[in-house]
């Protein structure tokens, strides 16, 4: 798991900012050059967002947006937004209007308050300014960084039996290299992480060892009762980024966001549920050629390579304060 992830061919940069006291922390995708065009797909009840309506081809800007931000610190980090856009004023870039240009920056958070860190330690727009300017596309952090900085997996039973969580980069492409596509995600999922296999590889811990199965324990009904939930209620967020090197519509895009959703359902049991706010956007740049783009195909690829980050996403996690990680005792 310590390949290193190169975004170099599709033109994007991934920028990270760590509060590691207070165990939060935000993540910038951009450009090197000019803005995406997006569409999103929510899956979740408890999401938190700003301007995400602008990531849509029913918005007036028509799904053109300057960067996204994941960020933690619940509705309190989606400030941290506008260092981004102070980042891309500076520089001229954003919706022209009049005399100056507005940035469009789509941001979703996950709820990493409790029980890692300090409750009141929440992403700011230094962190995101910070963050916007040192991004990179080659051998991007991964793990316990940025967004994932405070994030955990597997809270069916409660906090103290839950896993690290984090942030997971990954890509595909196809045969002749001509067709790329990225995926980024932040994991701090309600659900257990499985691998290729099905297997459990991070998620509630049973007090007797080994994973508790949280898909598992639901379907007992054991968990029926909602004062069960008390603990876990709106403290989970899958956050996902898929990216392709060929120009794609905001419909289109749209789609594929749905479609990459696959690869949150086939790895993270269980998702979209009542108490995650996963969101998934889908980035493409707004010119290129076309030629060799084929919806099918893309969507494949997004989901091979969104199913890779997550489970990158947990194994390169550190634990902290309590909380194991995979990375604790090897990278494999």
């Amino acid at each position: 798991m310590t390949a290193i992830v190169d975004l170099t061919p599709l033109g994007i940069a991934v920028g990270h900012a760590t509060d590691a006291e207070g165990a939060t922390g935000l993540t910038v995708i951009r450009r090197h050059d000019g803005p995406f065009r997006a569409g999103f797909a929510v899956l979740g009840r408890a999401t938190g967002s700003r301007d995400l309506l602008a990531a849509s081809a029913d918005h007036l800007v028509g799904g053109r947006v300057d960067a996204i931000v994941l960020t933690g610190g619940s509705a309190y980090g989606l400030d941290a937004a506008g260092g981004v856009m102070q980042w891309m004023e500076a520089r001229g870039r954003g919706l022209a209007v009049g005399p100056g240009v507005v940035p469009i920056v789509p941001a979703a958070v996950v709820f990493d308050l409790t029980p890692l860190g300090r409750f009141d330690a929440r992403p700011t727009t230094r962190m995101a300014y910070d963050a916007c300017e040192s991004a990179v596309s080659l051998n991007v952090a991964e793990g316990s960084v940025g967004a994932g900085t405070g994030t955990t997996v597997g809270k069916i039973l409660g906090p103290s039996m839950a896993m690290k969580g984090g942030f997971g980069c990954a890509t595909e492409h196809t045969v002749d290299g001509q067709l790329h596509v990225a995926a980024m995600v932040v994991v701090n999922a309600l659900g257990d992480v499985r691998d290729a296999h099905g297997a459990i590889i991070a998620g509630a811990r049973a007090a007797g060892g080994g994973f508790a199965d949280a898909t598992r324990l639901l379907r007992s009904g054991d968990l029926a009762q909602p004062a069960k939930f008390d603990d876990v209620a709106m403290q989970n967020t899958t956050l996902a980024v898929v990216a392709v090197s060929a120009p794609m519509h905001a419909t289109e895009l749209t789609q594929l966001a749905r479609a990459a959703g696959a690869a949150l359902f086939r790895r993270i049991t269980p998702c979209g549920s009542s108490f995650d706010g996963d969101v998934v956007f889908a980035l493409s740049p707004e010119q290129g050629d076309r030629a060799r783009f084929e919806p099918m195909i893309v969507e494949a690829l997004a989901v091979a390579a969104l199913e890779q980050a997550i489970e990158r996403a947990v194994r390169l996690a550190r634990g902290r304060d309590g909380i194991p990680g995979l990375a604790d005792a090897h990278v494999d």
